[in-house]
């Protein structure tokens, strides 16, 4: 694993999909007249995040000849955009699609969806349900959208499957504005919150941010590049659109892992055990009875 990463601090015109594609484009050129080998846009940054009512009206399918034009650009890198996908059967979600080799490869359906303060995205979104390691010619990556990554099991399930890289695109508004503080509250929280994810699950994480106004928000932007020993390696200037450049390889990852093997020592049978309890999983809490009866049998 040795690659460019690009990060598109980016600010997609709200329910503009004409103007957000060329943008797109153009990031894209820029991305890899610096010879970028994987470029990473923000959460819905074909869209605009405050969409409401205007979700279905810009809702895709993945065949969309707009979607598959921006998609044929992966032919020279791996991609990464966000966009709200309607399903076959007509459910909308709040997507990345992970584009190489001029085809989709992965598509990550936000599973947790925020309802509280500013957010709404349970009223108009369905829920992902998986988080699935891409198997990329770059290494073994992993995609949490936002407020996944709020969430501890979204990436500890992705270190259980190796993945060496957490991708986070993001849409998160400024907090902590009104204070007397050297940064906002939001920048510092991401900046922690990350760098925990790096530490326990010893890998990369690339946090990409947007920036702009929407609704009466600000975005602050402050895309990130975090070490798998936790050290904040680059970061963007925040407010303002930017192409964040870092390079990704893989020995960070293998000196972390080989210093602390916190992988070969997760247990996570022992959690599966805990949850049947705690959620008084009949069918699991059955099973595990006769596991363990087959044990007895063979001693």
């Amino acid at each position: 694993m040795d690659f460019l990463a690009a990060l598109c601090q980016s600010n997609p015109t709200l329910g503009n999909l004409e103007r957000n594609f060329e943008s797109h484009h153009q990031w894209l050129d820029r991305a890899l007249e610096a010879k970028a080998d994987l470029v990473l846009f923000p959460e819905l940054s074909l869209t605009g995040y405050m969409l409401k009512d205007l979700t279905q009206d810009v809702a895709m399918g993945l065949e969309d000849p707009r979607v598959q034009d921006l998609v044929a650009r992966s032919s020279d890198c791996s991609l990464v955009f966000g966009m709200v996908e309607e399903s076959r059967d007509h459910q909308f979600f709040n997507s990345m699609v992970f584009a190489e080799g001029g085809r989709i490869l992965h598509v990550h359906r936000k599973v947790h969806l925020p309802d509280y303060g500013i957010f709404e995205e349970g009223r108009y979104f369905a829920s992902g349900t998986s988080f699935e390691k891409i198997s990329s010619r770059l290494g073994d990556l992993g995609l949490m959208i936002c407020e996944d990554a709020w969430h501890p099991t979204s990436a500890w399930l992705h270190f259980l499957q190796g993945v060496q890289v957490l991708m986070v695109p993001s849409t998160s508004p400024a907090r902590g504005v009104d204070t007397d503080a050297a940064e906002l509250a939001s920048q510092r929280m991401w900046r922690v919150l990350l760098s925990a994810h790096s530490i326990q699950h010893q890998c990369w994480s690339l946090y990409c941010n947007r920036v702009g106004f929407e609704d009466g928000a600000m975005y602050w932007g402050g895309s990130l590049v975090i070490s798998p020993f936790g050290h904040p390696l680059a970061e963007a200037e925040g407010e303002v659109e930017s192409l964040l450049l870092h390079r990704i390889e893989s020995d960070p990852v293998r000196r972390a892992r080989i210093f602390t093997p916190l992988l070969r020592d997760s247990h996570p049978d022992l959690v599966r055990r805990q949850l049947a309890r705690i959620l008084d999983d009949r069918d699991a809490l059955q099973a595990q009875r006769n596991e363990e009866n087959d044990r007895e049998q063979i001693r």
